[in-house]
């Protein structure tokens, strides 16, 4: 393992790990794992009560991403306001997908299933599994638009729902 590229992450950045959302690096220390040494960011995810350590060789390998900037912010916001593109495919297919999108951690897959989930109280009920998603998605994306915009999620989720309501006007 070469140490020729050092890594862009540093202790106190807010990362997005694909699987879980955004989480915080609070460490990087060297743990001995099977007789090997190995450099590992701790990366705490506050909300969730987790703590994790990813290889830093493997970091951006996995998707392991700094905060989304202002314009990619932005572009959610938009692709929020769009008309919803509900497939006709079963629904497994289609939770399949919003799964990816969701563990993708790209912000505007993330939106897309906001956005395509997202209902109106004059619009028919979701299925539980249709609710689920949409709250793990619109959660992602809050979570993501705070610490990128460094507003506190109650704002941050404000400024969703007045979109996703606006779009609905």
């Amino acid at each position: 393992m070469s140490k020729s590229k050092k890594s862009e992450f540093r202790p106190n950045d807010y990362v997005v790990y694909p699987a879980h959302g955004v989480g915080q690096i609070v460490n990087i220390e060297e743990q001995e794992i099977a007789g090997i040494s190995m450099e590992l960011f701790v990366i705490s995810f506050e909300k969730d009560k987790m703590t994790l350590r990813v290889p830093t060789n493997k970091a951006t390998e996995i998707g392991m991403r700094s905060l989304s900037t202002p314009d990619v912010v932005e572009q959610a916001m938009k692709t929020l306001k769009g008309k919803a593109k509900v497939k006709r495919a079963m629904w497994s297919r289609r939770a399949q997908e919003y799964e990816q999108k969701i563990n993708s951690g790209d912000l505007i897959a993330i939106a897309e299933v906001v956005r395509d989930l997202h209902r109106n109280d004059d619009q028919r009920e979701q299925s539980y599994s249709e609710r689920q998603l949409y709250e793990a998605a619109l959660e992602r994306l809050t979570r993501e638009i705070a610490a990128a915009s460094g507003d506190d999620e109650t704002s941050a989720a404000q400024r969703v729902d007045d979109v996703l309501v606006s779009r609905a006007a």
